[in-house]
């Protein structure tokens, strides 16, 4: 008596295909993504507003604006602080946002060194 494979079979040539398109297909959401992401501008205050940073996604610091109540000669260690503080933060913006959208396009699949 022979065998007989359920009807909707592929054989795993026609699955690995189908493997190989979904990865390119994952690889090209990913690098659309990204390009997003360096291309949008990330902006966070500090010290109640005194302090504001932007970046871009790919991590180009754009400015850092000072209101004039914060510069104070006697006070630079607190500037710095602010500042530091600042980037920082921003920084965690666009990390925390690559991930997400590269979570959401592979699935939440945990790739070594995919971003």
């Amino acid at each position: 008596m022979k065998a007989r494979l359920p009807q909707g079979y592929s054989a795993p040539r026609n699955n690995m295909s189908q493997m190989i398109k979904q990865a390119q297909k994952m690889q090209e959401q990913m690098e659309k993504a990204q390009e997003e992401i360096n291309a949008k501008e990330y902006t966070t205050t500090v010290g109640g507003g005194v302090v504001e940073i932007k970046m871009t996604g790919d991590k180009v610091l754009r400015s850092i604006t000072l209101k004039p109540e914060i510069v104070d000669p006697e006070a630079i260690e607190d500037l710095q602080d602010l500042i530091v503080s600042g980037v920082n933060e921003v920084l965690r913006q666009v990390e925390s946002e690559t991930e997400t959208r590269m979570n959401d396009i592979s699935g939440g699949l945990n790739i070594p060194g995919l971003y």
